[in-house]
This record gives C-alpha cells, structure tokens and sequence, in this order.
C-alpha cells in the first residue's frame, strides 16, 4: 500500500503521482491528514446545504470551508499539527451541524463524512487510504472530481483574499458547499463535465470580486517601476499573495526603521497607489518561489508567508528561524502569526523586533523592472494598443500566464520569450513571468514587449483586456483575435483560471510543461476535442504553430 497519493501539480512524480513524499516536500503524514480534512469538510458541506434549504445555513461554514481547502493547496501548509488541529476543529463544527439537521427535522443523510468519527493524528492519518484520491475507482470519474476539487481549492484561495478585505458574495460559497458535496454523489460523466464549467464560471466571479477588493481598497495598479536592488536597512521579506497581510505590514513597520521587501507573488503589491505611499516599501526582492533556498539565505532579515509558495527548508539552512506564516500557510518549527480579530490588523510585532536584530539584505542584483497592467492602466492605453495591431506593428498578444516551477523543461519558457519576433507582445499574470520579465525585450512604439497584469488571480485581467479587444474590433468571437495562450502552470489557483477561462469560451489554450497527471486519457481527450486544450513540444515548433508557419 502506497504510503500517500497526490498529483494535483505540475510537480506529481514520474508524471503520475506522489507516493512516498511530495515533490513539493509534503509528508506523507501531511498529506494523508489534508485528504482526511477534505473528506471531513464534504461532511460539513453536505449538511449546511441541508440547512440551506430550510433558511437555516449557518455563516461561519463559509470561511471553514474555504480557508480548509485554502490550507491543502500545493505549498501552503506542511505542519502536521496545524492540520491535527484543524481536523478535530471540523469535526467538531460537523456534529454543531448534524444536530441542528436533526433539530429541524431534516435527515442527516448517509454518507460516512457525515457520521466517521476519530480523535487522534494517527486515526485521522489512517482514515485517508479509504477516503484519499483513488478510493474513486472509476479513472474518469475520479478525474473530473478531482479537476472541480483543485479548481475549488483555487477558487477558495481567491475568495479568502477578498474576504479579508470585507468583500464577500454569498452565491459563491454556496457554489464551493454544493461543489463540494456533489462530488460525494454518483454522478454521470456528463453531469461531471457541466460542474467543471460551473466552477469555471464562478471562477471568473470571484477573480472579478478580489479585483473589486483590491482596487477599492488600494487603488488601480499603475505602470511601475520596480526597484531589485538593496538598501542598507534591516528589513522583512513578504512572499505569497494577500494584500492585506502587506497593507498590516507596511502600516505596523512605518517608523520603525525596518524596510519591507515584496517576493515572488506579492510583486505586483508595488503596482497599487495606496502601498507607493510607503517610503520603506523598497521593492522586490528575488525571483519566483522554487529559488527562495539561495534567496532567503542572502536577505539575512525574515520572511512572512502571507499564503502558498512555501519550499520547505533544508535542514542546514540558516534561514529556518527566520521563517513565519499566517493565514492558511504553515511550516512546523516556524512561527504562525494568528488571524486578525474583527477590527483589527494582524499582530506583526515579532516579526518587526525580530527584523531589528538582523542584518541589511545582501544585494544579489540590481535595476528595475517594469509592471502594473492591469485592465484598468491596459484600457488608458487601448487607442496605442488598437492603432499598433491595426498598422501590423503587433501582429500577435501571447498569453504567458500561470506559474513558475523547478524542472528544467521550464526553460522553455525564457527560451520562447526569446525567439518572440519584434511585432509580438507577451500578457503575463502570476509567477511565469519571472522566467522572461528581467530580459531586455524592448518595446513597440511605447508599448512594453512584456505586459505585467500582476498575481495569478489577475489572469482575470488578462480575459477582461481580451474580452475589450473582441468588442473594439467587433468580432463575434474572443477566439478570432490575434491571441494565443501558451501558459504554465503549476498547482489549483492555476486550475481556477484555466476553468475560467473555458467558460469564457477561449479555446486552443497551450499547458505546460506537462499536462496535469489527473486528466485521465479520455478527459483529457474531451478536452481536446471540445476546447482545443494541447501541451507544449519545442520553441521552434510551437513557434510555427502559433505563427501559423509552415515548416
């Protein structure tokens, strides 16, 4: 028997999946207790539905339901007592849950989430090799849960953000609780495959709810410069992706003498107005996630974990006591900033004393690069844009969206951006675009050869500028514009943003560098047949299918 199974990344082993350890650096024990909390969360969304029904729903579920599957993504929380904990906390609101069903007469139902119960880690470690991924024998109906699962789990890491920054939309969570509960049922493939474009759906509303959030909140993201190089104070480095994490930050480090540097996902906090005001934001710090081994060796201060992007430490690491998280990240030994309390910001004061007793960041490059387009700052500069494509000085937008990643086939990427003739301009969004961004590609009249939009969740940016284009040039089809979408990704915020992107009908989208391991071959095949859904082979050959060259 397998001691774990997971291939919800890029990263699964042999391309299959996980048995042994994560590649990622996940346990076994850590994953079979995130298996056992997803089972125990069903539970909990099978009987809030229940009480939905009759007008009693309880609230507090939404948030245990999100920041649970949140807290399971690929690189957000390996602390094995964190989950011990959570666990027992679910199964707990589960049996609050159970007696109210029973209370207003409602039967509980019979699925085993809603009635197994165990009290220690081992029992809750054990429980998953009957509830873990394969105890779905079906191939293909596994693969179509488990793609509404990862695509739910990115789902519920968009949602948090927006949450924390008081914007919250009730249909969304009931989808995720019904999601959820649907895929305890025995569902027909067909049935599958309309819940996977529903969560696509609800995909594009809640990226259009955080971009709601964080432009009310900071402002529209502008065309910035944004410093890599060092100052000589001590100073924190930010990585992952909430906005309101930075936002209590920078408020608490004010005067302190202590800078904030952003890394990897949390670059594009440089872009809004609102964070510009702080003079001891300094810039960005690094690369993407998978170098932080040699980057967070070199910045000598401590780094905050707003959310995933955690590469588990070596043990000879000097930088292990200089990690701390919140939220839904976690890491054993680390110290675990806990939630904010209804009114106020997050208690950031030990990391900040901490940060006074270190040293200055060693400088490990230097300039700028360049960011901030969003749709808003995209549609100030669509009369260009228009004019660019209508003259042929563009002749074709590539999206190169997604996520970065460690294995060396990702050179792909860098190398396509190369190769890119003088006349095409990259879309980015997300961590991918550390694999080009620093490249000298120059520009086309005025306008960037790489377009930042920001975070994963900005994608949405990406398919509202498409969506604009496709009404300027009064085309009856996104499809018909001169786009193509060679992406990358990685784990399940990825997964929320292809779905989205299929429900908005694009089509002939490009995944690499490898298909996801959960696709079955005949779900990947339907894939294939209904949206144009393809991998990537060489820069050379998928340069001339892209171009629409002939070898």
């Amino acid at each position: 028997m397998e001691n774990m199974f997971c291939y919800q990344c890029q990263e699964a082993s042999k391309g299959i999946g996980c048995t042994i350890k994560g590649v990622c650096g996940k346990t076994s024990d850590v994953a079979n207790l995130q298996d056992t909390l997803l089972f125990v969360l069903k539970g909990i969304a099978i009987l809030n539905g229940q009480l939905q029904t009759v007008g009693k729903a309880e609230k507090s579920v939404n948030k245990a339901i999100f920041d649970g599957l949140f807290s399971t993504i690929t690189n957000a929380n390996f602390d094995h007592t964190a989950f011990v904990i959570r666990i027992k906390r679910m199964l707990k609101l589960r049996d609050e849950l159970k007696a109210k069903v029973e209370a207003a007469g409602l039967s509980v139902g019979a699925h085993e989430s809603l009635h197994w119960t165990a009290s220690t880690g081992d029992e809750f470690e054990a429980k998953a090799q009957e509830v873990g991924v394969l105890s779905e024998k079906n191939e293909d109906v596994r693969s179509l849960k488990e793609l509404i699962i990862y695509g739910l789990k990115g789902l519920a890491a968009y949602a948090e953000h927006a949450y924390n920054l008081n914007h919250e939309k009730q249909e969304i969570f009931d989808f995720m609780q019904d999601a959820l509960a649907a895929t305890t049922k025995d569902l027909s493939v067909d049935e599958l495959v309309n819940l996977t474009l529903e969560t696509g759906k609800f995909g594009v509303d809640v990226m259009a709810l955080l971009d709601a959030a964080n432009t009310s909140a900071y402002g529209n993201p502008e065309v910035t410069k944004v410093n890599i190089g060092v100052r000589n104070n001590p100073a924190i480095l930010i990585s992952g992706h909430d906005l309101r994490d930075m936002e209590d930050l920078l408020k608490q480090t004010e005067g302190t003498g202590v800078d904030v540097y952003t890394h990897s996902e949390m670059l594009p906090a440089n872009y809004y107005p609102e964070f510009k005001k702080y003079k001891h934001l300094v810039g960005n710090y690094g690369n993407a996630w998978w170098k932080q081994k040699e980057e967070f060796e070199t910045f000598n201060g401590p780094i905050l974990f707003t959310t995933n992007c955690i590469v588990p430490p070596l043990e000879k690491a000097t930088y292990k006591d200089r990690i701390y998280t919140t939220g839904a990240s976690g890491l054993a030994g680390s110290m675990h900033i806990p939630d904010r309390k209804p009114g106020e910001m997050k208690d950031f004061s030990a990391i900040i004393e901490h940060a006074k007793k270190c040293a200055a960041p060693t400088e490990i490059e230097s300039g700028e690069i360049v960011g901030g387009f969003a749709h808003n700052q995209v549609f100030e500069l669509a009369g260009p844009i228009v004019e660019a494509v209508k003259t042929g000085a563009i002749r074709k937008f590539f999206v190169m969206a997604g996520c970065d990643g460690r294995m060396m086939s990702r050179e792909y990427y860098t190398e396509f951006a190369q190769k890119l003739p003088q006349d095409t301009v990259i879309l980015t969004a997300g961590c991918a675009k550390y694999r080009y961004n620093k490249l000298p590609l120059g520009d086309i009249n005025g306008i960037p050869r790489v377009i930042d939009a920001g975070q994963c969740n900005d994608s949405y940016s990406l398919a509202v500028v498409a969506l604009k284009l496709k009404e300027i040039f009064e085309l009856e089809d996104v499809n018909d514009l001169p786009i193509a979408y060679n992406i990358a990704w990685y784990e399940q915020k990825a997964v929320i943003v292809l779905l989205a992107l299929l429900y908005l009908g694009v089509k002939n989208i490009h995944l690499g560098p490898t298909l996801p391991a959960f696709l079955s071959p005949n779900v990947a095949n339907v894939l294939v047949q209904n949206f144009g859904i393809a991998g990537i082979t060489t820069v050379d050959e998928d340069m001339k299918l892209f171009l629409g060259e002939v070898a």
